[in-house]
């Protein structure tokens, strides 16, 4: 009886499945009207540069503010990977220049990272991604040179990032320490965790989605990147755009990998969310002490911070979010 019970569960799991991929199936063309119709150019200008930030009112941090009641802050960076990898081909590099062995006066060291990519938490700028030669808001491509993004740089936002943060946690949703690489998170699962939670998502939010990334990589070690990656699926950035989403983040890279629709790379969720949206992404975060955090509180809404090393030209920053309770 217990075996033929298990037998029906896998096979109501597996419909299931079958069901939600086959409802969110996407074509090339469909990803292509999905840049159009999402698309947030000229919406504040045709010289703007901020992109969804600009949904971050005074009153929204004015807001988000309101939310520290305790004074805790949880960092959302996972420590400086410094060791080579299956999922880190370029390290961070910490050198000491000056040291206790060999000066009575100070000490000193360099740091030397390679921060774009599935290793190092990083914030991505709007000059990141392109597609169809433009960048957000219509800026050509060849606008970055070997001197750095002359538009959409990681300048834009030196005044620092403050606003409210959601943590959606996949992985508890679905009663699992961690999801697999390759499985990918619809809308349904978006609103079923909000539900859950019992939040509603507001104009200026940053959302955080936990996959348990680094928990399965605590487990079972650095993985290759093709065996993927669990993350969104490109049906997921309609709900972002519906609900004015300002920052996007996750432990990983957002996107799900491989790539699910066949003539799009597994960075789908990347163009549609920095070069049609406007919307900042964090990569990479490391959401396992904020989970635990957030769980013991029944709390899954905090104030975001995070402010970017100001980098004239640059297309990013390593940086550390900090989640405040």
């Amino acid at each position: 009886m217990l075996h033929t019970r298990n037998r029906l569960l896998f096979a109501l799991c597996a419909s299931t499945l079958l069901l939600a991929q086959s409802n969110h199936k996407m074509t090339k063309a469909d990803f292509d009207r999905s840049m159009q119709e999402l698309s947030n150019w000229g919406r504040w200008g045709k010289d703007d540069q901020l992109g969804a930030l600009n949904l971050i009112t005074a009153d929204k941090r004015k807001q988000a503010a309101a939310l520290v009641t305790e004074g805790v802050p949880v960092s959302m960076s996972h420590d400086a990977e410094t060791v080579k990898a299956a999922d880190n081909p370029s390290p961070f590099v910490h050198t000491m220049v000056k040291t206790g062995l060999d000066s009575d006066d100070f000490a000193a060291d360099v740091y030397e990272v390679n921060f774009h990519g599935l290793a190092h938490t990083h914030l991505d700028a709007l000059g990141h991604f392109f597609y169809r030669g433009k960048m957000y808001n219509g800026y050509p491509k060849e606008l970055i040179t070997k001197a750095g993004a002359a538009k959409d740089s990681i300048l834009n936002m030196k005044n620092g990032l403050m606003t409210r943060g959601i943590l959606i946690d996949i992985a508890a949703l679905k009663g699992v320490a961690y999801l697999e690489p390759g499985t990918a998170i619809y809308p349904e699962d978006l609103d079923a965790w909000v539900k859950k939670a019992g939040i509603q998502v507001s104009s200026g939010d940053a959302i955080f989605i936990r996959t348990g990334r680094w928990a399965r990589r605590k487990a079972k070690g650095p993985w290759p990147v093709e065996q993927g990656l669990a993350g969104l699926h490109a049906s997921c950035a309609r709900w972002l755009h519906d609900r004015n989403v300002a920052i996007l983040g996750s432990d990983a890279a957002s996107d799900v990998s491989p790539s699910q629709i066949d003539g799009v790379p597994a960075t789908a969720i990347h163009m549609l969310a920095i070069v049609a949206m406007g919307i900042p992404i964090f990569d990479n975060c490391d959401l396992e002490a904020l989970s635990q955090a957030a769980a013991q509180r029944h709390r899954y809404t905090f104030l975001l911070t995070a402010a970017p090393l100001a980098v004239p030209g640059g297309t990013g920053s390593p940086i550390n979010p900090i989640a405040t309770f």
